[in-house]
């Protein structure tokens, strides 16, 4: 990357850089042959544990959160490099830095939504990577991408709330190291307002009624090293009054906020997975022989690695922008861009994944490279944080009332 970043970004840039060769990359062999051991297969290796003490230890913490009093205090586009590099390896090092999901966007809600209370007890956790947690959203029973149309109710009793629904792939809940989750359901169901329905409750994972179910799979992968993705079964959970998040009704606007940078940070990270992908493709390149000749002498593949490079350009130039945009104007002002950057990244980056698979042949989609589980996790986010085709759908519709 030849941008020029500001100071601060490129210190941390040099020290992230230097923590990923040191301690992450030759952690991954480390943490999947400790994880073959493990009593418990979502458990947290130990390995893991060492890497988030040292990335603490070198400062390398909490960088995703732009509030200086719980966070690192950058802006979006100090942090974009950054979570960039941590795609090169997205199994270890968001979690190692706790920079991944869902405890992200569960910080960033506390933070900003959280009472006082509530702070106190899960968001200070959270930020030291005591606990993990959880955000329960989408059902099987519904199309999620409309998230008016999700069924979980949670109904006022008394002072407290009591929740009946199921939901699924409700990501990190199989870790045990998960101790609450932040359920959406309906407070009010038959409201005539369909974007003041719903609700957002603090759910201990403790609480009776709680159970969690089964790991969903995600293209054959269980996903270990992100707790997994769980469906779970709320029959007649209760909790306080007090673990309503924010107010009545402000279950949507609060998930919109909470998804804005979470849409981005998955795209940051998905251009380090597209230059991991560049990357061993070259070196498959430069040391097979096929037919006579080195592989990376077939125009083919020497086509497939220039076409990688131009989009990765692209897409990291829309990125950056996007980022100063939502520092600038504010994540409504960048909606435009948010949506487009949601729509194009995943889908390139399966593309450039996808030709580095096929480089390498079988090796490509066996357990002995990293392209299978990246190819996976990236086509997922084609759905995840809203399908393409919902925000083509609103992206149009802003470009078409131009013209209206």
């Amino acid at each position: 990357m030849d941008f020029a970043f500001d100071a601060r970004t490129e210190e941390l840039r040099t020290r992230l850089l230097a923590f990923m060769d040191e301690y992450v990359h030759p952690a991954e062999a480390v943490a999947h042959e400790q994880r073959s051991h493990l009593a418990d297969p979502w458990a947290t290796p130990d390995i893991v544990h060492e890497l988030k003490a040292e990335a603490r230890r070198q400062g390398l913490w909490n960088l995703f959160l732009p509030d200086d009093e719980y966070g690192a205090g950058l802006t979006n586009l100090q942090y974009a490099p950054l979570a960039e590099i941590t795609g090169h390896s997205p199994q270890l090092a968001p979690t190692a830095l706790n920079c991944a999901a869902p405890d992200t966007g569960n910080m960033e809600v506390l933070a900003q939504f959280g009472s006082d209370e509530q702070r106190e007890r899960w968001l200070e956790p959270l930020l030291t990577g005591e606990i993990r947690s959880a955000f329960a959203m989408t059902e099987p029973d519904v199309a999620s991408s409309d998230a008016t149309n999700i069924r979980t109710v949670i109904r006022r009793d008394g002072d407290d709330y009591v929740i009946d629904g199921r939901k699924w792939y409700i990501s990190g809940a199989m870790n045990p190291d998960c101790a609450v989750f932040i359920v959406m359901g309906k407070t009010d169901p038959d409201g005539t307002d369909v974007r003041r329905q719903q609700s957002m409750v603090l759910v201990p994972r403790d609480t009776p009624g709680v159970e969690v179910r089964r790991a969903m799979r995600v293209f054959g992968y269980e996903d270990h090293y992100h707790g997994g993705h769980a469906e779970i079964v709320f029959d007649g959970v209760r909790v306080p009054a007090s673990n309503l998040v924010g107010e009545e009704g402000g279950g949507f606007a609060i998930a919109q906020a909470r998804l804005g940078p979470g849409r981005i940070h998955h795209c940051m990270r998905l251009i380090g997975m597209a230059e991991r992908a560049i990357e061993l493709t070259c070196r498959r390149a430069v040391s097979r022989t096929a037919f006579g000749k080195p592989i990376a002498e077939q125009g083919v593949v020497r086509n497939w690695i220039a076409d990688a490079r131009v989009t990765v350009e692209q897409l990291r130039l829309l990125v950056l922008k996007t980022a100063w945009l939502m520092d600038t104007v504010g994540n409504r002002g960048a909606h435009t861009e948010i949506q487009a950057i949601k729509i194009a990244t995943p889908r390139a980056v399966v593309d450039i994944i996808d030709r580095a698979v096929q480089s390498h042949g079988a090796g490509g989609v066996s357990q002995d490279f990293p392209l299978a589980e990246l190819w996976a996790a990236a086509r997922t986010l084609r759905l995840a944080d809203g399908p393409d085709e919902v925000h083509q759908r609103s992206l149009a519709r802003r470009e078409l009332k131009k013209y209206q």
